[in-house]
Order: structure tokens, then C-alpha cells, then sequence
């Protein structure tokens, strides 16, 4: 399941200072042989789709998993998409899901006496105009 970074404050990010000189952590052979022109042999290998031994992506090592019918795996998908949404959600608090909760029930009472009043008067006249 992946995770989500969490962000640095912006405070306490490193600064890179200007002109300030990278450390070289490439292995010495590179080094030479990018001084004796083989950079551009193995860009010349990269252009032309063949990559040298050493920059050949290796393969992926089955997970020893069975086979899952594809239903399953998507499903298992979603639910890890959805918890990792859920604990993105901002949660009411209970006062909050209280007073949402009172002002839901007092408008269903003013709009249900309303359509019983509408309902009651239609109907009256109706019967009326029959008689």
C-alpha cells in the first residue's frame, strides 16, 4: 500500500547555495571513460535503442502470489484508494454534525407542514368544486 509524504514546512527546507560545487560520487571508471569520450559512445547506444550491460533494466522477480482473478484485484485496489482518500476527509466535529443535524429536522418539519397545508387546500377545493 502506498503512503503519502508528508510535506516539509517551507521553513525548514534546505536552501541550495549558488555556485556551490556538487560532490562527484560516480565510480573513478565513469569518470575516465567520460574523459576518454565514452559518454558519447553510450549516448550513441542509448540513441540507437541498445543500452550497455551495465544500464539494462533488470527484470522483475515474480512476488510468489497465485494468480488473483481480475475482479478481485481491482477490488482490493479500490479499497486501498478509498482509505487512502478517507484519511484525507475533514471530519465534522460533534457539535458541528449536531447543529447540521437540528437545522436538517427543523427544515423537514417547516416543508412537510407547508406540503400538508398545500395538500389539505387542494383538496377542499376540489371536493368543493365536485359537489
Amino acid at each position: 500500500m502506498a503512503r503519502l509524504k508528508r510535506k516539509r514546512p517551507a521553513s525548514t527546507k534546505k536552501k541550495k547555495r549558488k555556485g556551490a560545487a556538487k560532490p562527484d560520487n560516480r565510480r573513478p571508471a565513469l569518470k575516465q571513460e567520460e574523459a576518454t569520450g565514452g559518454a558519447v559512445q553510450r549516448q550513441a547506444l542509448r540513441n540507437s535503442g541498445v543500452l550497455p550491460r551495465s544500464e539494462v533494466p533488470k527484470a522483475i522477480a515474480p512476488s510468489g502470489r497465485t494468480f488473483q482473478p481480475a475482479f478481485l484485484a481491482k477490488t482490493t485496489q479500490f479499497l486501498r484508494e478509498v482509505k487512502i482518500e478517507l484519511k484525507k476527509v475533514t471530519w465534522p466535529s460533534r457539535k458541528e454534525t449536531l447543529a447540521s443535524t437540528a437545522v436538517v429536522i427543523v427544515l423537514v418539519v417547516i416543508i412537510s407542514a407547508f406540503l400538508g397545508l398545500v395538500d389539505m387546500g387542494l383538496s377542499s377545493l376540489i371536493r368543493f368544486v365536485l359537489r
